[in-house]
C-alpha cells in the first residue's frame, strides 16, 4: 500500500490514506471528546468522574463516548454498576501533546502581531 492508502495492483480500491485522516480529526473535532481524551490521557476513569470534568448532562457525554467507541479511540470495562474508559493507544498522549504545542505556537504569533498592530496605532 502506498501513502495514498491505494494497493498497486489496481484491482482493490482502499481508502486513501488523507481521507482516514481527515476522518480521525473529525472524530477529534469535538471539545467534549477533547476534553474526554485529555481526562483519559491522565488516567482511566468511570463515566460519573468525568462529568462534572466536562460539564455537560450525562446523555451528551455518553453519546461523545459513543463517537469514541466506535473509532476505536477508547475502550471500556465495567466494574459493578461503573463503566471506565480508557485510551486504546498511549500516542494519543503525544497527540494531545502535540496539538498544544502548536497551537501555543499559533497564540503566540497571533499575540506578537497584535502588539505590533497595537504599538502602529500610536505611533
Amino acid at each position: 500500500m502506498d501513502e495514498m492508502g491505494s494497493h498497486d495492483r489496481g484491482t482493490q480500491v482502499s481508502t486513501p490514506l488523507y481521507q482516514l485522516k481527515a476522518e480521525f480529526f473529525k472524530t477529534l473535532g469535538h471539545p467534549v471528546r477533547i476534553r474526554v481524551l485529555e481526562l483519559l490521557a491522565e488516567r482511566e476513569h468511570a463515566v460519573a468522574e468525568m462529568l462534572p470534568e466536562v460539564g455537560v448532562e450525562a446523555a451528551s457525554l455518553s453519546q461523545q463516548l459513543a463517537v469514541l467507541r466506535k473509532s476505536n479511540l477508547v475502550v471500556t470495562r465495567r466494574e459493578g454498576s461503573s463503566v471506565y474508559y480508557a485510551l486504546t493507544d498511549p500516542e494519543i498522549v503525544d497527540l494531545l501533546r502535540v496539538a498544544r504545542s502548536i497551537l501555543s505556537g499559533v497564540l503566540e504569533g497571533q499575540a506578537e502581531l497584535l502588539a505590533d498592530l497595537k504599538a502602529s496605532r500610536h505611533a
